[in-house]
């Protein structure tokens, strides 16, 4: 059986909470039954091994053991919630999706096959050697959205390894790379997942006080809004033991500014990608941007400051794009990086550095100073075309109080001139009211 060591752990947990949902726990017996449930529902629908599942929704009791019996029936799963409801049929059809299993806001689903035939060959590849699959979208922050294809059974040799019972909550969304191995991590070890309706920092910090969380798995972008709603001040964030954080680059001010509030909080770098799964980490320290990744599974080596990664859990391919493997399976992560021994760096997406006049620049460098700023909520840098310097910095600022827009130019360019070298100070500047992240809380540079 693909998840048999997982089902012979459970029973010895029976007691325990596994999920929180609605602020009710569920056992780990009531996850048990309810998977018990999934496998004869499926039966009934005629849901076979190997076709194309979507599972629509969020981290429910039902929507959970759904998945680990998909995975048992070696289903090829493909996660989707709310957050890419605008490219659903696209992604169904990228996936050649056979039957859609939806959950509304009240746990309650329903089944609906849908007439696709698979004839990728890497999907065929998967179903011929009886293995499940996980079909992942990226973001698409960057340009088109890849379906990535993995082997699920090769994704989850890592959690076999007995490692520490935790509570966490999911933050991490149930269709994204982290929030997959969040909910699997925790499961395997007798942890509690708890999960929220939604990732407004009052509600965050509400479920880490009510339910002990220990653990919060997120992003730069969601620690920033902690720090501007000061929703931390409302609760008892004691239970709080490890906050990791990841997909997108840290600003050096946010996280000492976190460090600084949870100085007993141990912050971790993580590091994974749809295409490769999630990689072990080890910052230097709390306060520091100097992490340490890899482990067993995975290599790692720089090439021109440019992290590639070869790993033993490592997507067949994309459903939708070119292989972006070299023929040794090494893959070219596009992130830029520093060394320092056993530690990088990570500065950004190669993508994402902008060339002014044969200097680069990395926006999160600057997005650092700007947020240190007198009544900057938020601050986006990106490039702009120039034709005399290639580029140029722009920044999109948001305010916390109204501001004449000549008057924070003057304003910015003063406070950054002892802080940046003279080309890092953004030449044009925009004032904005509309939110900068996407709904998996990942800021979105593009103009």
């Amino acid at each position: 059986m693909t998840i048999g060591w997982l089902l012979e752990r459970i029973p010895q947990w029976r007691d325990r909470s596994a999920i929180v949902w609605r602020n009710q726990p569920f056992s780990y017996g009531d996850l048990l039954a309810k998977f018990e449930f999934w496998s004869q529902q499926l039966d009934a629908s005629g849901v076979q091994p190997g076709q194309v599942v979507t599972l629509e929704g969020d981290y429910s009791p039902n929507a959970c053991a759904l998945l680990l019996a998909l995975i048992e029936r070696r289903a090829i799963i493909v996660p989707l919630t709310r957050s890419v409801e605008a490219h659903r049929d696209e992604f169904l059809d990228i996936a050649e999706v056979q039957v859609v299993i939806s959950f509304d806001d009240a746990d309650n689903w329903r089944i609906m096959p849908r007439d696709a035939a698979v004839t990728n060959p890497l999907t065929r590849q998967l179903v011929d050697r009886e293995q499940p699959g996980l079909v992942l979208f990226s973001s698409g922050s960057t340009g088109k959205s890849k379906a990535a294809l993995h082997n699920f059974a090769a994704l989850l040799e890592k959690f076999k390894v007995p490692r520490h019972q935790k509570c966490a909550l999911t933050f991490l969304l149930l269709d994204h790379i982290g929030g997959i191995n969040t909910l699997l991590y925790t499961l395997s070890n007798g942890g509690t997942v708890v999960s929220v309706q939604n990732r407004d920092p009052e509600l965050v910090c509400h479920a880490i006080e009510r339910h002990r969380v220990q653990m919060l798995p997120t992003s730069p972008t969601f620690l920033n809004l902690l720090l501007i709603s000061e929703a931390y001040r409302n609760h008892d964030l004691s239970s709080l033991e490890l906050v990791t954080y990841g997909a997108e680059v840290m600003p050096e001010s946010t996280l000492k500014r976190i460090h600084e509030l949870f100085p007993h909080v141990n912050l971790l770098q993580t590091y994974g990608l749809s295409e490769l799964g999630i990689l072990r980490s080890k910052s230097k320290d709390s306060g520091s941007l100097w992490v340490k990744v890899g482990g067993e599974g995975y290599e790692t080596k720089i090439v021109d400051g440019i992290l590639w990664i070869r790993a033993q859990s490592a997507m067949l391919g994309y459903l939708n794009a070119p292989s972006p493997f070299d023929a040794e399976g090494w893959m070219n992560t596009q992130d830029v990086v520093e060394v320092d021994g056993e530690y990088i760096r990570i500065l950004g997406r190669r993508t994402e550095i902008i060339n002014v006049g044969g200097q680069k620049v990395y926006p999160a460098e600057v997005e650092s100073v700007l947020l240190q700023m007198d009544n900057v909520r938020d601050a986006t840098v990106y490039s702009e075309k120039n034709p005399l310097t290639g580029h140029i910095v722009a920044a999109r600022i948001n305010l916390f109080e109204p501001e004449d827009l000549s008057a924070l130019k003057k304003r910015l360019r003063t406070f950054c001139k002892d802080k940046l070298a003279a080309y890092k100070i953004p030449v044009k500047i925009e004032i904005t009211s509309h939110e900068q992240f996407s709904a998996r809380f990942k800021k979105m540079r593009r103009a």
